[in-house]
Formats: structure tokens, C-alpha cells, sequence
């Protein structure tokens, strides 16, 4: 994990905060900063994707559902599930977001590519909400808020992309 003081956090937290509420009307604090870490933490390429039993990475978007069902599917747990269901929803904004280009590499048959990621990704993060007892409580509304606004939050990170593109034409 890279640390809360790294300036690459403070500048992801920076950019989503001023996109965001710029772009997309979007002024919530906790939603931005959640979006800044994810940026943060997904610059390490091995924690993009899930990984399977013997340390592979999921890539196929029904995999990933799969190792989140602890009824029909790979979770051992309800625990496991929220996990993972936080990681696919994650994944997801990151993908449809900062690479909607990278979506191709998921078409399936039926609703296309981009808006299946869109839909599971909504779909993930409101499982998430509902485990709003214990432990969770705290942020389970947060999840909800992500699920709401799931589409505004992908297009802000667009915008994300064009301005960290433009400071990358700076640095040069």
C-alpha cells in the first residue's frame, strides 16, 4: 500500500476532487477520496486484478462474478464476497473510466462490452451497500452512493484521464 503522505495519493486525490466537481457536479469528499486511493493503489499493476486459488489473475469479468458467489461459486464466505464484489466494482470504474478502450477486451455476447462492465460495476458496489451491519456499517453508504452515481463517477474519471494527460505533456 502506498502510504497517505505519497505525493502521487495527494495529486490523484487533488485531480478526482477538482474533475469531479467540475465535470460532473459531484461534491462528496468521501467519493472522491475513494476514487483518489483506487487511482493509487491500482498504479501497482498486481493489484488491478483478482486472483485465483493458485495466484493467476481473473480476467474474464464472469470469473471474477463467479469467485464472488459463496452459494454457487468460488467464495467460501459472505465476507469473501463483499471483497470481492468491492474489487469487481472497483475494477470496473477503473476500466470504463481511465481505459474505456481496455473494454473491448471483454466483449461477451449480449449487451456490449462497456456497458456490461458499467452494469456489473453498479451492480457490484450495490451488493457491497447492503452489508451495512458490524463492521461494514460505516461504509456501507458510501458503496451506495458509488452504485447511484456510478455513471457521473466513470465520466469524471475521464475527465481525470485528459487532465493527468495534459500534466504528463508538462513534465516532457
Amino acid at each position: 500500500m502506498i502510504s497517505e503522505r505519497h505525493p502521487l495519493r495527494q495529486l490523484f486525490h487533488e485531480v478526482v476532487a477538482g474533475c469531479y466537481h467540475r465535470h460532473t457536479g459531484i461534491d462528496d469528499p468521501e467519493m472522491t477520496s475513494y476514487v483518489g486511493d483506487l487511482l493509487t493503489e491500482f498504479t501497482a499493476a498486481e493489484n488491478i486484478y483478482l486472483r485465483d486459488a493458485e495466484g493467476h489473475a481473473l480476467k474474464d469479468l464472469h470469473a471474477m462474478i463467479a469467485a464472488s458467489d459463496p452459494v454457487f461459486g468460488d467464495a467460501p464466505s459472505f465476507d469473501v464476497e463483499r471483497k470481492v464484489r468491492r474489487h469487481i466494482g472497483d475494477y470496473a470504474l477503473f476500466a470504463t473510466g481511465m481505459y474505456p478502450e481496455s473494454t473491448q477486451l471483454w466483449r461477451h455476447t449480449g449487451d456490449s462490452s462497456f456497458v456490461e462492465m458499467v452494469k456489473t460495476g453498479k451492480e457490484s458496489y450495490y451488493i457491497v451497500s447492503q452489508f451495512d451491519l458490524f463492521e461494514y456499517r460505516d461504509e456501507a453508504p458510501l458503496f451506495g452512493r458509488l452504485s447511484n452515481e456510478f455513471e457521473r463517477c466513470v465520466q469524471g474519471l475521464k475527465y481525470v484521464r485528459e487532465e493527468l494527460d495534459k500534466m504528463g505533456g508538462m513534465i516532457q
